[in-house]
This record gives C-alpha cells, structure tokens and sequence, in this order.
C-alpha cells in the first residue's frame, strides 16, 4: 500500500518516518503547541517515535492517515496534518494538525487542510470531516470556519489533558458543502 504523498504551491505532504523524529519532537515538546493538542508537551524523543509507530499502524489499519508538513523551498518539517478515527465504512473521519510556532499565521495550515480535504472528499469519498477543538483555541475556530466547517456545539468534558477535563467544540464539514465552496 504506497502512502499517498500530496503536494501545494509551498507544501509537500508526505509519510512520517523515524527520520522526522527530531523534527516531531521539536515540534511537540513546546508547550504552545500543545496547549490545545490533547496531550502534554514531549519530554523524551522516545515520545515522538511512539506517535510516528502509530501514525504507521493507524495508516496500515485503515483508521487514519497522518502527513508531515514539509516546506519545498528547504525541505523541513514544520508540523503535521491528518486524519484520525478515520472509519471508511461511514465514510467519516476528523481532522487534526499542528505547526511550529514560528509558522503560523503564514497560511500554511489552510493550504494544508484544503489539500487535506481535497483528498478527503475526492480520493477516500468522505461524507464528513469533524474536527474536536478548544473554545479557547481562536486561531483554530477561525482557520476551520474560513475552510466551511460549522460548529455543531460544545462537548462536555470532552478531553482529559493535564491531569483536568475540558470542554471541546465540535465542528464539521460535509461533502457537500465542500464541494459548493470549491465552485
């Protein structure tokens, strides 16, 4: 089964392996970047190549698929997208993502979630694309509501991270309304 590379203007989407490792680690272990990430910030390097092993598994189990985000111009890993609890037979998954600090609010994250979505919709034959996010996450409110998602409300003690429960949105996008936004 070949992992399906994709490809932006600015962007290579491409399979995490061991060798991203450093850059996963890097990328995780800062506290701002995994503030609203469900998970505590990464101590140990041993960490991110745990979460690379299942990324592997997730993909080779057909229950989600998870990309590196790679500049063309140098080649680096700046952050991950994909898609979790992917489940073909309902033809639904949901969205996550994340980038190093020092690229966000450059558009990066939209032109990786439209490609994203573009695969989504078009190659897997998704009907729905969720997305689970912190109301105070702003920047991710707004990146998913400029890409067509709607909130469909608040989930209660949703996430458990930091040794506390919070409250998460839920958003989604559904084929349809992708595809009216593609007109």
């Amino acid at each position: 089964m070949t992992f399906p590379n994709l490809e932006t203007k600015r962007l290579k989407l491409i399979e995490l392996t061991h060798q991203h490792m450093n850059a996963v680690y890097e990328i995780l272990s800062l506290d701002e970047v995994t503030r609203f990430y469900g998970t505590s910030s990464f101590t140990l390097q041993a960490e991110a190549t745990r979460l690379i092993d299942i990324y592997y598994k997730n993909y080779i189990d057909k229950r989600g698929i998870r990309w590196g985000i790679k500049l063309k111009q140098n080649q680096r890993i700046i952050g991950t997208v994909g898609l979790n609890m992917l489940n073909l037979k309902n033809k639904r998954a949901e969205i996550g993502y994340e980038l190093h600090p020092y690229f966000w609010r450059r558009g990066i994250a939209t032109e990786a979630l439209s490609e994203v979505l573009k695969f989504s919709f078009k190659q897997l034959g998704l009907y729905r694309v969720g997305a689970v996010v912190y109301p105070e996450n702003e920047a991710s409110l707004a990146l998913l509501d400029k890409l067509g998602f709607t909130n469909e409300g608040l989930l209660r003690g949703y996430m458990y991270q930091d040794e506390q429960f919070h409250d998460t949105f839920m958003l989604s996008l559904l084929k349809l309304e992708w595809e009216k936004s593609q007109e």
